[in-house]
């Protein structure tokens, strides 16, 4: 299919095709602003899931972005690729020697959903979403960014106030994250909007405080609101999300990334736990907490 001229980079020119798939994430990353909206679902889902390509279909592809098939080869044609199993080539060219627990557990899944003849027990769907808790959990420490985790942390530390932020399926972790911070003798707020109250709750945030925010596709709007007003009143932010697309990662003072596992449809929230989990208990051996007594504490309160 042709490229309209809207979504061309050079008029008349056909861009080159990047050799790797790290350079092809770069030009995603650089050009993601201006590729029309369909483009940007595609991309989201290309960045974000980098390890699956290669072992995805274009229909199941185009059914996570919710375009047609036609959009994943305009979005290949966009970066120099003929088509779709061109640019697929160069994902399994990369990963021909590394096998990684979301290829092995796509694999299973589509096998399971395939298989019409057999209904699926329920233990089986069990362990689908456990293998799918484990994939996130293995490609977060494969892939945790050591420095970024670092100067999270000390953003953390040093803060004077420490505001968090999840709306939706991510307030579940940012309660957690604030019931944790709790045990420290900084001041911590969650910005729980009750009755749509988030600017109100975020107007004392100022410079030398921090906000951190917990966002996933598509991303609250109300998480977007906060982070705009903690950027606007000079606080930190530490954003927590899963692409360096994510429309708050570009206001990051830290960004950290996670890419959940998801079994038939529904995403684990695991990694993303862990990853809190550990920013706390990074924070507390700064800080020289007593982390043995949190721990009995935490226990009595259980």
């Amino acid at each position: 299919m042709p490229i309209a001229s809207s979504e061309s980079p050079t008029s008349g020119q056909t861009p080159e095709a990047p050799s790797t798939v790290e350079q092809l994430l770069q030009l995603i990353t650089e050009d993601y602003e201006a590729l029309p909206r369909q483009l940007k679902r595609v991309a989201g889902y290309i960045s974000q899931q980098s390890d699956r390509v290669m072992v995805d279909r274009i229909s199941d592809i185009a059914q996570q972005c919710e375009v047609h098939p036609s959009a994943i080869v305009r979005f290949s044609q966009r970066f120099g690729f003929k088509g779709f199993s061109e640019m697929q080539a160069l994902f399994r060219e990369a990963y021909t020697h590394k096998t990684t627990p979301v290829q092995n557990y796509q694999q299973r899944i589509r096998s399971m959903i395939a298989n019409k003849s057999q209904r699926a027990a329920s233990a089986d769907l069990a362990r689908e979403c456990i293998n799918a808790t484990r994939s996130g959990l293995d490609r977060l420490c494969e892939d945790l960014d050591d420095k970024a985790f670092e100067k999270a942390v000390d953003l953390l530390v040093n803060a004077d106030n420490i505001y968090v932020v999840g709306v939706r399926r991510s307030f579940a972790v940012a309660d957690y994250l604030v019931y944790n911070l709790q045990h420290t003798n900084k001041r911590i707020h969650l910005v729980s909007g009750i009755g749509g109250g988030y600017r109100e709750q975020m107007r004392s945030i100022r410079a030398g405080d921090l906000l951190v925010a917990i966002s996933f596709s598509p991303y609250g709007k109300e998480s977007q609101q906060c982070v705009r007003i903690a950027q606007h009143n000079q606080a930190d932010t530490l954003i927590i999300t899963d692409s360096t697309l994510s429309p708050l990662a570009k206001r990051a003072s830290s960004l950290l990334l996670v890419s959940e596992g998801s079994a038939f449809a529904f995403r684990s929230l695991s990694a993303t736990l862990c990853l809190c989990q550990a920013l706390f208990l990074a924070v507390g051996y700064r800080l020289e907490l007593k982390l043995d007594e949190i721990q009995l504490n935490l226990d009595e309160d259980d």
